[in-house]
């Protein structure tokens, strides 16, 4: 007759494991994309031309003239890059906790909108004024949010990618990280820092202006996190900051003449 063995407990995760799972999870996520935006600033800095006057494009077009390939190419890439996620929410179930841990859950609907677009009309507005500051000072390159084409499904795929990148990186670099190096015996200052490093350098295709700018991002973000102990209201933040620079610039390019 067949018994099923009790199941074993979960093990403690010590420092060593912490390093190299924290390790593990951005070299197949934002750590990746830093070594690349590095690769990317050495190019665009060797180039013909000077920074402001080469563009990075946020979301392009992946299939000029088929809008359905591109449409569907857009949706698996979103769905690739938000992946990690599952990967982070496995391990966090795997060492004995869940998502909840770091506040990125449905508990607190209210509070995290009101604090999420309460923190976005505060950095949005000065992030706009930074980055045509530093534009202008030619250390930064044209950011371009938005160049898809103009068919129906183009607000819906900047929505997307809005909401994409503010679970993203609110959930691995403010939550999952600050989190994880808590647990290893970080002080919290050292972990902020950190975690603001990383979020600027996966910045630095933009230029040196957007590498700073998420840096003191990071900063606030990293101690608002720290304070609520909820990644959430930072994802609606972010959210909505990338919401209204995609679909405002999609809008707005051609129309006003103080945008790059």
């Amino acid at each position: 007759m067949h018994t099923e063995s009790p199941s074993a407990p979960v093990p403690m995760l010590g420092p060593r494991l912490i390093r190299a799972e924290v390790l593990v999870v951005f070299s197949v996520s934002l750590g990746a994309s830093a070594l690349v935006a590095f690769v990317r600033l050495i190019g665009a800095l060797t180039a013909p031309k000077e920074l402001k006057g080469q563009q990075a494009v946020l979301v392009g077009s992946l299939a000029p003239g088929r809008p359905w390939l591109d449409l569907t190419l857009q949706l698996v890439e979103i769905a690739i890059s938000v992946a990690p996620v599952g990967l982070v929410a496995y391990l966090m179930v795997r060492s004995g906790e869940s998502l909840r841990a770091i506040g990125a859950d449905v508990r607190e609907p209210g509070r995290d909108l009101v604090r999420g677009a309460l923190l976005a009309a505060a950095i949005g507005g000065s992030g706009l004024a930074f980055y045509l500051a530093v534009w202008a000072s030619g250390v930064n390159l044209t950011v371009v949010p938005g160049a898809l084409p103009e068919v129906w499904w183009q607000v819906p795929v900047l929505l997307l990618a809005s909401a994409q990148n503010g679970v993203l990186e609110e959930v691995l670099v403010a939550g999952y990280l600050l989190h994880r190096l808590g647990q290893a015996g970080w002080g919290p200052w050292r972990a902020v820092v950190v975690s603001s490093l990383l979020r600027g350098s996966y910045h630095l295709y933009q230029g040196f202006g957007g590498f700073v700018g998420n840096v003191v991002m990071g900063l606030v973000f990293g101690r608002l996190y720290q304070r609520w102990g909820r990644a959430m209201p930072l994802v609606v933040a972010h959210t909505l900051i990338d919401a209204v620079a995609f679909v405002g610039y999609a809008f707005l390019r051609d129309r006003v003449s103080w945008l790059p």
